[in-house]
């Protein structure tokens, strides 16, 4: 007898619903569904609050990297990286991770809303600053996508899922091993060759490009392909180099990465200081109508 897809996905979804008996945890409900896991809305029944409950659909003897995860989050105290509350074996061998209950919308849904590129270069700023503290504390992401990365409703930005980070020495490359999402890569993730935190900024560089609009200014253009440079070599040394360049962007500053035309500068500093221009532009002018219109 054939069975109607919906009734197949219902009743594999009732066998994978993990059995949180003996924990202080209630399943509410399917948040959504990776290539590894499950995430579900739960409640903590001992302090009262909704989190997310992370379950790895993994045999019990390869468990030890979930737990690795929550250990490394958990050093990780940063606003714009998911909180990590708890982490253990369910009774049916499966480990999971009880994280912060993150709302708002990915950031590639973010753009959709219209915002302009100042709030765009904001969220890309605050993205910016948790990876890089990741990276200050020997730990690359190696899986920056949009669908990692929340812009909450009142601007915060969190960088999600370190399923796949990698713990380096300090200065050090981590092992060969292909981990991460094709498109947003680096070129030496894909040959399984040892990455580094420029592995980070390469995928930085494609998620700084997609915020941008159609005809983005040439400055950061130049800074979007400065990041994604396919040798480590080419891009930023550090994310806080690329952070500092879009933040003088946004100042209307020269960036390290573009030499403008003798024009853009004029048109730059003429845009920096404004208020400036238009006060000398009057005082000029009322000097002129004075010269002319004075008593005889």
């Amino acid at each position: 007898m054939n069975l109607p897809g919906r009734v197949l996905d219902h009743l594999c979804e009732a066998v994978s619903r993990p059995d949180l008996s003996g924990t202080r945890y209630v399943l509410l409900d399917l948040i959504g569904r990776g290539g590894m896991g499950t995430v579900y809305r739960a409640r903590d029944t001992r302090l009262d609050r909704e989190v997310a409950l992370k379950v790895i659909d993994i045999p019990a003897s390869e468990t030890a990297p979930v737990l690795e995860e929550a250990r490394l989050l958990a050093r990780l105290e940063h606003p714009g990286i998911v909180t990590v509350h708890d982490a253990g074996i369910l009774p049916d061998g499966r480990a999971f991770c009880v994280m912060r209950r993150v709302e708002g919308v990915r950031l590639d849904e973010f753009p959709r809303r219209s915002p302009g590129l100042a709030e765009r270069l904001a969220v890309f700023g605050k993205l910016c600053d948790a990876v890089g503290f990741a990276h200050s504390r020997g730990v690359v992401h190696r899986d920056l996508k949009p669908e990692n990365v929340m812009v909450g409703p009142f601007g915060a930005v969190i960088v999600l899922d370190w399923g796949v980070a990698l713990r380096t020495e300090a200065g050090g490359r981590g092992s060969a091993t292909i981990a991460g999402t094709s498109r947003y890569m680096a070129p030496e993730q894909r040959i399984a060759a040892a990455v580094d935190s420029r592995s980070d900024i390469y995928a930085l560089g494609v998620l700084l490009d997609e915020l941008l609009p159609p005809r983005p200014p040439r400055a950061l253009a130049a800074i979007a392909a400065r990041a994604r440079s396919p040798e480590p070599a080419g891009r930023y040394p550090s994310v806080e180099n690329l952070a500092e360049d879009v933040r003088r962007y946004q100042d209307r500053l020269p960036v390290s990465t573009y030499a403008e035309t003798p024009w853009e500068c004029a048109a730059r500093f003429a845009d920096r200081n404004r208020v400036l221009l238009l006060l000398v532009a009057a005082y000029v002018l009322v000097r002129v109508l004075l010269f002319f219109f004075r008593p005889g």
